[in-house]
């Protein structure tokens, strides 16, 4: 019979990808997540993964047990936090993937005054693309989803959606920050940090630069990292595209300033939060989605 435990250890080990970083994740020795890796090769009477010097490697069989071992831990895990919410017990843990600058911007005040409210609830935050999240909902892996850039997925089931507009983000001391208004052709002339084009703020900036027959320069800046574009943008050594919301702490500090975009090349799209269409919701998951849509609806007003 294969135990909650050894699913636990073995999905650690495919998310680390190696038996000391699975170790080390779980505060245990290498012994032991090599202990419980052997008790399910004993179980299902062959090899899981093949050890090689840079980590592991999953085999046939370690391939359809990974298919299934997340589900199945998280099932089993929902399964406990029904019987705590039987017995009036308010904890439990929580899952929500979010993706693009809702994860700063937004959650962390929210998820911040929550947990105040509820310390004995524990919330995993996973930062993915838009798409990915979505999938992770109606495929059971997490809880709730925040999202920009969403396209429409019958799967799941829309609690809150909002309009957001993408503006140019810069230093007060940029040539830029003197215009009421940035058009793109002004926009391109200077240095740029956007993310990669798995965003979907790139490939709705890129796809208005089509329309105007224009392209990026050659010094634009390309990363996913939000806290590595804000300070290009504070050092005054690129232009950012990016929510105004975002960086509300840095303008009200007056390191940074907005700009919008001209209409034509305004890039607007929807903050929305999602959760599976049906099913029984722990404890700890009914509490956040009813806390976030509140505390959304209240910023959005």
């Amino acid at each position: 019979m294969v135990e909650i435990q050894s699913l636990t250890v073995f999905n650690e080990l495919m998310r680390c990808g190696s038996i000391r970083q699975a170790a080390d994740a779980l505060n245990v020795s290498p012994t032991a997540i090599a202990r419980q890796l052997d008790k399910l090769e004993h179980l299902f009477g062959t090899a899981l993964v093949e050890r090689n010097p840079r980590g592991i490697r999953l085999t046939a069989a370690g391939e359809v047990l990974a298919e299934r071992s997340l589900s199945i831990a998280r099932d089993l895990n929902e399964v406990e936090q029904i019987i705590d919410d039987l017995r009036g017990l308010q904890r439990g843990a929580v899952s929500l993937y979010v993706n693009g600058a809702a994860s700063s911007a937004i959650l962390a005040p929210a998820l911040a005054e929550f947990s105040q409210r509820y310390p004995a609830i524990t919330i995993e935050v996973t930062v993915t693309s838009a798409q990915a999240a979505l999938d992770a909902v109606a495929n059971g892996l997490t809880d709730l989803s925040v999202t920009m850039f969403s396209t429409a997925d019958s799967r799941i089931e829309t609690r809150f959606r909002a309009p957001i507009r993408h503006e140019a983000i810069l230093s007060p001391d940029h040539p830029l920050a003197q215009c009421d208004e940035i058009a793109l052709v002004d926009l391109v002339e200077h240095p740029l940090a956007l993310p990669d084009r798995t965003f979907g703020v790139r490939r709705a900036f890129d796809a208005r630069l089509r329309d105007a027959g224009l392209q990026c320069g050659e010094s634009t800046f390309t990363t996913s990292s939000l806290e590595l574009q804000k300070e290009l943008a504070r050092r005054g050594t690129a232009v950012l595209i990016l929510p105004e919301m975002t960086v509300k702490r840095e303008i009200d500090q007056g390191s940074l300033v907005m700009r919008p975009l001209a209409s034509a090349s305004r890039i607007e799209t929807h903050l929305e939060m999602n959760r599976v269409v049906a099913g029984q919701r722990s404890f700890a998951a009914r509490r956040l989605s009813d806390f976030l849509e509140g505390f959304l609806r209240t910023q959005f007003s």
